[in-house]
């Protein structure tokens, strides 16, 4: 029987989630993932009419590396607007929103031309800029309210202007990865404030770039885009741009980074409101009502998507990809690994997997770590593997609330979005391990193109003098609850003497990890 049910199911059919057949006006969200791009339209009471995607690839030609060709975004983008005119009349469109992977370093020449492949979220090549930074600039930790690592975007820059000089003397502008779709898409250059706040070079609390961050990587506000709010109209679809994919030139929305847009769909826009994302990476996001800094303890202070509004983040960067590079291995399907998971009634191993598979953001801020299996014996099989990747990735989740709480940010129970959360047996395992109730909802798997889709809503309407509070709160709601997860204290034991293991054997084994990496140097 398979874990992937309700909204997935519908997904998998090729069939909206809900149906509004009488609806004259649309909404697009653009989701600009790692693995692959979503389209989400809404109608304008802002239920959804039909989603499509197309897939990405992400390329890593040395160890640490991860990059992707920024042209694929845009060939993804127009795939997805053609599948959707196949489905819906999108004449009947009003605006397009944006929501797209953070901190990549999309890298422009003079006259818009890429410079080389975009270098991804998930890259760890630039730990010894992160470190040189901190040194150099102790006044980026205060300014940014954030500590450099490897995945975010200044300190790319800085491997980029050390190892590729040549590339970066032909620098003349950098984009996040869907800033550089809404160049392609409007021709004008422009960010978000919750995106931006993961370059470090964006203050949180002004929402503006900060002079004295972009000069610490040699740039200057020459090379950036203009900030705007999530919901903020940034410009029109250009005419010959309309005109290739058989669009009238409708207003084009600033958008969102991928877990500020995740919390606008999910409904996540006020304080003490917080989420889980189940993505290629995992998020724990907290909504707050200021910018609550505390880089101590990896917790990323950002902007949210909307006006007036901050958010707190706890970071693993291998949640779900854990689970599909499993199955990728063992030649089997992520449903198939469930399924048989499921059959065998398993609950408990002792197995333990440290899901460190591109190192780690949150609590470590180790680009080093490496990703284990302990406690395997001749008579292990793959049922026990998968569910200790289940629990390792819920104990790297507990890890983040654990930051979180550290930093005064609290939350009493949780939504859940992101593929992985389609599984009711992970579901119920974070449950456990976090001891927190777990809210899955409708249309959680597809939660940042819906929040693209609302901020184009919003922005839409908000150009007509319609007050933004007012907008927010009749169409920022809560989708449906599909399944509540309470936590079973029948397990809490077990589960806290794992984690004390898990948390024992990254301490124990981490001095290792840059020797097996300087094995293939």
């Amino acid at each position: 029987m398979s874990f992937l049910v309700n909204a997935c199911q519908i997904k998998e059919q090729n069939k909206p989630l809900f149906l509004d057949k009488m609806s004259n006006e649309m909404y697009l969200g653009l989701d600009l993932g790692t693995s692959g791009l979503k389209g989400v339209v809404i109608g304008a009471d802002g239920n959804v009419l039909a989603q499509e995607s197309a897939s990405l690839v992400v390329n890593s030609p040395q160890t640490l590396w991860s990059e992707q060709d920024p042209e694929s975004w845009w060939q993804a983008c127009v795939e997805v607007i053609r599948q959707l005119q196949q489905r819906l009349d999108l004449s009947k469109l009003k605006a397009i929103g944006l929501s797209g992977q953070m901190h990549g370093a999309t890298l422009l020449d003079a006259q818009g031309n890429i410079l080389r492949p975009c270098i991804l979220w998930n890259d760890g090549r630039s730990q010894a800029q992160c470190e040189a930074l901190m040194t150099q600039f102790p006044e980026l930790k205060e300014r940014s309210g954030n500590l450099a690592m490897p995945g975010f975007t200044a300190p790319k820059i800085r491997w980029v202007q050390e190892n590729e000089p040549d590339i970066f003397a032909k620098l003349a502008f950098v984009l996040l990865p869907k800033d550089y779709l809404a160049y392609r898409l409007t021709g004008v250059m422009s960010s978000d404030c919750s995106d931006a706040a993961g370059t470090l070079w964006l203050n949180p609390e002004t929402r503006q770039w900060d002079d004295a961050l972009l000069a610490a990587t040699a740039l200057s506000q020459a090379n950036m885009p203009k900030v705007y709010e999530g919901c903020d109209l940034v410009g029109l679809l250009a005419e010959p741009i309309a005109q290739e994919l058989e669009l009238t030139q409708l207003p084009i929305v600033a958008g969102a980074g991928d877990n500020a847009a995740g919390a606008v769909g999910m409904g996540i826009t006020n304080p003490g409101q917080g989420f889980i994302s189940l993505g290629t990476s995992g998020v724990y996001f907290t909504v707050s009502e200021s910018h609550k800094a505390n880089p101590d303890n990896t917790v990323h202070a950002f902007c949210h998507a909307l006006p007036n509004r901050w958010h707190q983040m706890g970071v693993t960067l291998s949640a779900a990809n854990s689970l599909a590079w499993f199955a990728k291995l063992v030649d089997k399907s992520v449903a198939e690994l469930l399924d048989a998971l499921e059959d065998s009634d398993i609950q408990r191993t002792n197995v333990l997997f440290l899901p460190y598979l591109s190192g780690e953001r949150t609590p470590h801020n180790d680009p080093l770590a490496n990703g284990q299996f302990v406690g395997l014996t001749n008579t292990t099989n793959t049922e026990a593997m998968t569910l200790a990747i289940l629990e390792g990735v819920a104990f790297s989740l507990l890890d983040c609330q654990n930051a979180l709480e550290s930093a005064g940010s609290f939350v009493d129970e949780l939504s859940l979005i992101g593929g992985g959360a389609r599984s009711a047996m992970w579901r119920q395992i974070i449950a456990n391990v976090l001891n927190k109730r777990l809210i899955y909802r409708d249309g959680g798997d597809v939660g940042p193109g819906l929040g693209a889709a609302r901020l184009a809503l919003l922005g839409e309407q908000h150009s007509q003098g319609k007050d933004i509070e007012l907008l927010i709160t009749e169409y920022c709601t809560m989708p449906e609850i599909l399944e509540v997860n309470e936590p079973d204290s029948t397990f809490g034991r077990y589960y806290q003497d794992k984690y004390d293991l898990y948390k024992a054997f990254y301490q124990s084994t981490k001095g290792f990890n840059e020797k097996l990496a300087s094995l293939l140097s």
